[in-house]
């Protein structure tokens, strides 16, 4: 611009091509200034939220960009040939040939040649190992540096949230250790003594069990694990001995009803029928100094010395040294980290004193010790019943001193995307065991270790998951399910929010029996997968038939003690005749968390041991591989039925275009478990009448809304289906050009955070979580050269329309667990939000059914709460069946 000096103002010059260039030139370069500015602040921020960014190694062809090729391309083509698609069932069928008695065994014997307690050197060993065989199964590259991430770093948070972010989430396989830091104990100091009226000891318990020399593993750890209660009281205790039988609520009552005063009493039960610190708790709260438990023989049933059975290791029957170590935390209370209830042990977090566990001391003793110490209450010992309320006469001396401090503990986790990833499938097993753990949890961890290499031959065939999957190996479970309970409270929104099912493993095989707990609406899902596993033991038979097994020695002519015998066939028999197909869970192992505290569906499962099966030395050194391969699981067919079978279930999970969730048998449990209170509002013998109607009424309604959706489901479900086989056959034609660039722009949009472009038409949009799914279906790559082209319209209009019909279904389902779930939580038990089941606040193990409802009729005897607590539950169920209906 120049003046012009005619109009007294400034006159427009034309720019010439020539002066037009450099200014071009100039914001063109400006431009590219700014996009590598952006790019590489956004690579660098991937770099800090996305560890896996530059380690994690597709193994089935190109995967998606930052992520290299385990072997560079030695052509011109940048992906391999897509492999055909496998239907369910040829899906099945590999995964099922997988799954080796062998390989199960050599697993067990790698994880039980040594101790590994949690927060032991040798349980960050095992971590570490387990995150190796993710690796290897799944075939990702080791990263440069350590996987093992702080509970709380941006590493770690990453490493889940990253699963399902819609523009940065991994499409490759990825494996990490997560690290908490929660208050456990080690045992320092513990002694047992008897002492005469002068103070002086007369007799000292040995309580190192005996480990003799024909079990190998068991002699050469006879004191590698001290014989303690985990999360016991610190303490040095000195009073009389009185017997108070399994230490439940009503033995404590029945003392006092008889006047026996515990104060500064020693208490001595015996192990069984309620968790061991509530038998502590029960104690304490009477006044008593200090505990000690011991396993009866009388609970052994008819494997007993007394019936010619030898003591193992010689034989089948109890070694009168074993111990059983365990935890006494309250985890009827609240589980996990006893300073961060309700939060996870970050290494900086703000911690409470703690008040899920006993103040008193307590000890595990042996049969053999606990024979002395009864024999100062009755020197005959002819019925231990009548010793009920009696004490001794001497003094008995307990010393428990622990080290109580921060430990850290290491959850191994592994995760295999899918095209719909924002749906989570969730299988996890505790690792950490008391002592060798061949059973509890090895057999467990041997039945993970096969379903891993069966997922692994599906991965390396080209399969690809409907939905993610995250496979867990969880620490600390033995102290009160502390790994998975910090994890749970860790990602609490992020699970609530995509997590379809959890299925837990503890001991896979410990017996001859297999059952089952679970979710109503997993019941179905869990029983029809029996029929597709032959029986590990028998020819022509399936896993189905084995929940009627019996063990192999015989008991005809031996005696049990008539207790024993009562409660056995009347469990036996409520298993029979119960109306619902499976149990419900209650609590003592890793699903409490997502249960029982987020309102997810959860299954467990395994074989359990039976009248006519070796005693099981719970938690004692004799937990060991050659017990294992004598007596629970010989050739290890029994742990490689459970691989088979919950590899089963977790492929149906997974790959079902429709969640398998029965939402319907739910609803009919239901009119079940408030059957089950109006029977406990009679026998409480109430003065004021309680009416259920209303409660009854919104059951009924929420039980219709179901059938509805079952309904739904199955149109939405046929619809997608049959619009998917009118897509078109022939794949998206890529040349290598046309492919390279395509990836490039995406990978471009994604750094810079711009979403791809999306399947859409007409205002309609395929939902996010399906679009991956979607481009499997026809975005094949192949050699030819040629350009791309979007399918014919009306078909994919109706796909879409589909797609979300089915994601909507799917998200419904997904909820309906939650469904029950109240901020309020249960009264006493707040931790616990499920509202239908829970630990019993007495029982600690055993589930409850409708908890804050019928504790409040069986416990409290209150009317008020009871009706409080009946119309919580109506009106969870009512916003439930309006979910269900919108």
């Amino acid at each position: 611009m120049s003046k012009d000096p005619e109009k007294g103002g400034l006159r427009v010059e034309p720019v010439t091509a020539t002066q037009q260039r450099p200014r071009i030139r100039q914001i063109l370069r400006r431009t590219a200034v700014i996009f590598v500015l952006l790019l590489s602040f956004r690579i660098a921020q991937l770099e800090v939220y996305h560890p896996y960014w530059r380690h994690a190694t597709p193994s089935h062809g190109f995967r998606g960009w930052g992520a290299p090729l385990k072997q560079p391309p030695t052509s011109g083509n940048w992906q391999q040939k897509p492999q055909p698609r496998m239907s369910m069932e040829e899906r099945e069928t590999l995964f099922l040939s997988v799954p080796d008695p062998s390989s199960a065994q050599r697993a067990s014997k790698e994880y039980t040649a040594h101790a590994h307690p949690a927060g032991s050197a040798r349980d960050k060993q095992d971590a570490l190992r387990m995150l190796e065989f993710f690796q290897e199964e799944f075939e990702i590259s080791p990263s440069s540096e350590e996987a093992v991430f702080p509970a709380g770093s941006k590493e770690s948070r990453w490493a889940t949230l990253g699963l399902t972010s819609p523009l940065f989430g991994l499409r490759v396989p990825t494996t990490w250790v997560d690290e908490y830091y929660p208050i456990m104990d080690t045992g320092r100091e513990q002694r047992l003594e008897i002492l005469d009226k002068r103070g002086s000891p007369v007799w000292t318990a040995e309580l190192v069990e005996d480990g003799d020399p024909l079990d190998a593993d068991a002699h050469r750890h006879r004191d590698s694990v001290p014989t303690w209660h985990g999360a016991s009281g610190d303490g040095d205790a000195r009073g009389q001995l009185v017997y108070a039988n399994y230490g439940t609520q009503s033995d404590y009552a029945e003392l006092v009803a008889a006047g026996v005063d515990l104060t500064g009493k020693i208490v001595l039960t015996r192990y069984g029928n309620v968790l061991r610190g509530l038998k502590v708790k029960g104690a304490e709260d009477l006044g008593a100094v200090g505990l000690l438990m011991y396993d009866d023989p009388r609970d052994d049933g008819y494997i007993t010395v007394e019936n010619g059975f030898e003591p193992y290791p010689f034989g089948p029957a109890r070694n009168p040294t074993a111990v059983q170590r365990g935890s006494v935390a309250y985890i009827n209370l609240y589980p996990g980290d006893p300073s961060t209830p309700g939060l996870p042990a970050y290494p900086d977090s703000n911690r409470t004193e703690g008040s899920n566990g006993p103040r008193i001391p307590s000890l595990p003793i042996s049969w053999a010790n606990a024979q002395r110490l009864l024999s100062e209450i009755d020197g005959n010992m002819k019925d231990a019943r009548a010793l009920n309320g009696r004490a001794s006469e001497a003094t008995v001396h307990l010393v428990n001193h622990v080290d109580a401090r921060v430990m850290p503990i290491w959850n191994t986790m592994a995760a295999i995307p899918g095209h719909v990833r924002d749906e989570v499938v969730i299988i996890g097993c505790h690792r950490d065991a008391w002592v060798l753990g061949a059973t509890d949890p090895i057999s467990g961890t041997a039945s993970l270790h096969e379903i891993v290499r069966g997922f692994g031959a599906l991965l390396r065939a080209g399969w690809k998951p409907l939905r993610t999957i995250v496979f867990a190996s969880w620490d600390a479970e033995e102290y009160g399910l502390i790994g998975s309970t910090e994890y749970g409270e860790d990602f609490a929104e992020w699970l609530q929010k995509h997590a379809v099912a959890y299925l837990n493993l503890d001991s896979s095989a410990g017996g001859s029996r297999w059952g089952a707990a679970a979710s109503p609406s997993l019941s179905h899902l869990i029983l029809d997968a029996t029929r597709a596993v032959p029986h590990p033991m028998v020819l022509g038979k399936t896993l189905f038939d084995a929940q009627y097994d019996n063990g192999p020695l015989s008991t005809v002519g031996a005696y049990a003690d008539p207790g024993y015998v009562t409660a056995y066939e009347a469990a036996d028999t409520r298993r029979r005749v119960s109306q619902g197909l499976l149990p419900p869970l209650g609590s003592g192992s890793d699903f409490t968390v997502f249960l029982e505290h987020l309102g997810i569906a959860s299954s467990a499962e395994g074989f359990v041991g039976t009248p006519e099966d070796a005693v099981y030395h719970y938690h004692s050194i004799y937990d060991t591989q050659r017990w294992q391969e004598m007596y629970a699981d010989p050739g290890f067919h029994r742990a490689t039925a459970v691989a088979k079978h919950l590899g089963l279930v977790l492929l149906r999970l997974t790959d079902s275009i429709i969640v398998p969730l029965n939402t319907t048998q739910y609803t009919l449990e239901l009119h079940d478990y408030l059957d089950e209170v109006e029977a406990i509002a009679l026998s409480a013998q109430l003065d004021t009448a309680l009416d259920f109607s209303a409660l009854r009424e919104a059951i009924h309604n929420l039980n219709q809304a179901s059938i509805w959706l079952d309904v739904e489901k199955e149109i939405a479900e046929k619809e997608f289906t049959k619009l998917l086989s009118q897509l078109p056959k022939s794949p998206r034609q890529y040349g290598r050009r046309q492919r390279l660039t395509r990836h490039l722009v995406n990978f471009i949009k994604r750094v810079l955070g711009v979403p791809p472009r999306r399947w859409c038409r007409r205002g309609l949009r395929v939902p996010a979580a399906w679009e991956e799914y979607l481009d499997a279906q026809f975005m094949a790559l192949d050699d030819t050269e040629g350009a791309p082209h979007l399918p014919h319209v009306p078909p994919i209009l109706g796909f879409i329309k589909a797609a979300k019909r089915v994601t909507k279904a799917n998200k419904k389902l997904a909820a309906f667990e939650r469904g029950f779930v109240s901020e309020q939580g249960i009264k006493g038990q707040e931790w616990y939000k499920h509202k239908v089941v829970a630990p019993g606040r007495w029982l600690g193990y055993g589930a409850t059914t409708f908890p804050g409802l019928s504790q409040a009729l069986a416990i409290d005897k209150d009317v008020v709460l009871a009706r409080e607590e009946a119309e919580q539950l109506r009106v969870l169920i009512i916003k439930l069946t309006e979910d269900l209906t919108s």
